[in-house]
C-alpha cells in the first residue's frame, strides 16, 4: 500500500534547482528515474553553446565601472527561462480563449522557456557592441547569428525536448527549432506567414515593452551594480497581463508597476548603461574593436559557427594580452591599447555634458549625429584650438539592450475595467510621467587642458536645447 509521502515524493521527480540571486530559486527538468535517454533542460543548458555563455559578460563596458558587476549572459538566460515560464503558464487561459487549437499548457510554457534561455546565444564578446562594430560588417546581429545555431546546432536536441518543468507534452507534441528562432528575433518587420498566429501573440513576451528578457536584465543588473534604487514588481505585472484579441494586453491597475518598471530601466541607463566612464571607455573600444576582430575572427561568422562558439570575452582577452611581444608592429600597438583598456587606464575625459528631456528630443535636434555636432562645435572653438582631437558622444543612440528612448513611438495595449474596452496608449504617454533625463549628450577630450573652451563651443553647438551641466569630473 503506497503512503501518501510516496505520492507525493513524485511531484519532485524530473525537476531540480538553481539557487539565484534574483528569482530565489530557477527549476529546470532534469531525466526522470527509469528514463535513461530523455533528453531534457539539463541537457541544454549543459550544452556547450548555452555554456559559452558563462564567457560573455552581462555588461560590456560598465563592468569596469561597478566593481561587483561580473555577472554573464549565463545567469542572465536562466532567469530569462524562468520569466518566460512564469508567464507561460499564467498567460495561457488567456491564450486559449483566443486560440481554442494552441498547443497543451506544458508545449507553451517549455516553448517560452526556451525561447528565453537561448534568446542571447547568438552574443559575442562586448555583447551589443560586438553587433555594431562587427556584426554589422557582414549585414548580422546576435538575433540572427542565434537563429542559425538553433536551427544548425541545437535543432536536434530541441526536437527531443518532450516535457516541461510542469507535465508531459501532449502526444505528438515537439519543438519546433523554427518556433523557437522566430521568438527571439525582435525586428518588427521579421514576419513568419507559415507560423501559427498564436505564435505571433507568444513573440510579444520577446519584443514588447516589458519582456520577459528586460524584466530579468533589469532587476539583475541593477542588483549586481549595487545601484538598486526602484522597485520592480514583476509579480503585480504578471497578474494584470492577459491576451485579448489585440494581442498582450495590460489592465490599467497595471499601470502604476509598468510605470516603476519603466523608472527603474531608465535609471539603469542614466546611471549605468550610459555611465560617463562607460561611454569613455566605449570610445576608446570603438577606435581598436573592429580592426582587433578582423584579425581574430576574419570572415562572416555564420561561415564558421564552429569557430564562433569559441569567440567569448574570454579568448579576446587572452589573445590580445600576447600581442604586446610580436614584431607585427599593428599587433603590437593593439596590444599596449588593450592593455590600457584593461588596466582601466581611461583614455577620454569628459569636458562637457547636457541631458536632455523626452519633451525636447520630441521637437527634434538641429543635428542627427555626433559627426554633426563636432563639426559645429569645431566652428565655435577659438581658431588656435579647432584642430585639438575631441569627441562627441550621444547616449540615446546607444544600442543596449533596447533603447527606451528610442521606443517612444511604440504603443502599448490598455484593458479599462470601466468602458470593458483596450486601447492602444502610445508609450511616449507614459513616460511623461517619468522624471528622468534621457538623452546624455557629452564631449570628451584627452585631457582637460580646454575644458571651458570646449564647453562654451558645445553650448553654442546646442543652442537653447537641453540643461547644461558642466564637470570636469
Amino acid at each position: 500500500m503506497r503512503t501518501e509521502r510516496e505520492i507525493t515524493g513524485k511531484s519532485y521527480q524530473g525537476k531540480a534547482l538553481i539557487a539565484d540571486s534574483i528569482h530565489q530559486y530557477i527549476w529546470f527538468t532534469v531525466p526522470i528515474r527509469g528514463r535513461i535517454t530523455e533528453t531534457t533542460e539539463k541537457d541544454l543548458i549543459d550544452n556547450p553553446w548555452v555554456q559559452r555563455l558563462r564567457r560573455i559578460y552581462q555588461l560590456q563596458s560598465a563592468r569596469w565601472v561597478y566593481p561587483a558587476a561580473e555577472h554573464t549572459r549565463f545567469q542572465h538566460s536562466l532567469g530569462t527561462m524562468h520569466v518566460a515560464g512564469e508567464f507561460g503558464r499564467y498567460l495561457y487561459p488567456s491564450l486559449r480563449e483566443i486560440f481554442p487549437d494552441i498547443p497543451s499548457p506544458a508545449f507553451v510554457e517549455e516553448l517560452l522557456r526556451i525561447g528565453g534561455l537561448l534568446h542571447d546565444i547568438g552574443h559575442g564578446p562586448y555583447c551589443h557592441f560586438f553587433d555594431d562594430n562587427f556584426l554589422c560588417d557582414y549585414g548580422l546581429n546576435h538575433e540572427l547569428i542565434g537563429r542559425e545555431i538553433i536551427r544548425r546546432e541545437l535543432g536536434e536536441q530541441l526536437l527531443e525536448i518532450r516535457r516541461s518543468p510542469s507535465a508531459d507534452f501532449a502526444p505528438g507534441e515537439r519543438i519546433d527549432p523554427e518556433q523557437v528562432a522566430f521568438l527571439i528575433l525582435k525586428s518588427e518587420n521579421e514576419k513568419a506567414p507559415e507560423a501559427p498566429s498564436w505564435m505571433n501573440f507568444l513573440r510579444q513576451l520577446f519584443t514588447g515593452i516589458y519582456t520577459v528578457d528586460n524584466l530579468d536584465y533589469v532587476q539583475r543588473d541593477a542588483y549586481v551594480t549595487g545601484f538598486s534604487m526602484d522597485l520592480v514588481d514583476v509579480k503585480r505585472l504578471l497578474y494584470y497581463s492577459f491576451y485579448s484579441s489585440d494581442g498582450l494586453t495590460l489592465h490599467q491597475a497595471g499601470n502604476s508597476a509598468l510605470s516603476r518598471f519603466l523608472n527603474a530601466r531608465m535609471n539603469l541607463y542614466t546611471n549605468v548603461y550610459f555611465h560617463r566612464t562607460t561611454r569613455a571607455l566605449d570610445l576608446h573600444l570603438r577606435e581598436i574593436f573592429r580592426e582587433t576582430m578582423n584579425i581574430l575572427f576574419p570572415g562572416n561568422p555564420l561561415d564558421d559557427l564552429a569557430g564562433y562558439r569559441t569567440c567569448d570575452d574570454w579568448t579576446l582577452y587572452n589573445a590580445v594580452r600576447q600581442w604586446h611581444d610580436t614584431e607585427d608592429e599593428r599587433k603590437a600597438f593593439l596590444g599596449r591599447e588593450w592593455d590600457s583598456f584593461h588596466t582601466r587606464k581611461i583614455k577620454w575625459k569628459m569636458s562637457f555634458s547636457s541631458e536632455l528631456f523626452i519633451e525636447q528630443i520630441q521637437r527634434g535636434f538641429r543635428f542627427s549625429t555626433a559627426e554633426d555636432y563636432e563639426r559645429e562645435i569645431r566652428t565655435a572653438l577659438p581658431s588656435s584650438l579647432r584642430d585639438i582631437i575631441f569627441r562627441v558622444d550621444l547616449a540615446a543612440q546607444d544600442p543596449r539592450p533596447i533603447n527606451p528612448i528610442l521606443e517612444r513611438n511604440k504603443r502599448i495595449t490598455i484593458f479599462n475595467p470601466l468602458t470593458e474596452k483596450v486601447s492602444l496608449e502610445p508609450l511616449r504617454e507614459i513616460y511623461r510621467f517619468i522624471p528622468a533625463r534621457v538623452v546624455h549628450f557629452r564631449v570628451f577630450a584627452l585631457d582637460h587642458h580646454h575644458d571651458g573652451e570646449l564647453a562654451r563651443a558645445a553650448e553654442k553647438a546646442l543652442g537653447s536645447i537641453g540643461e547644461i551641466i558642466t564637470t570636469n569630473i
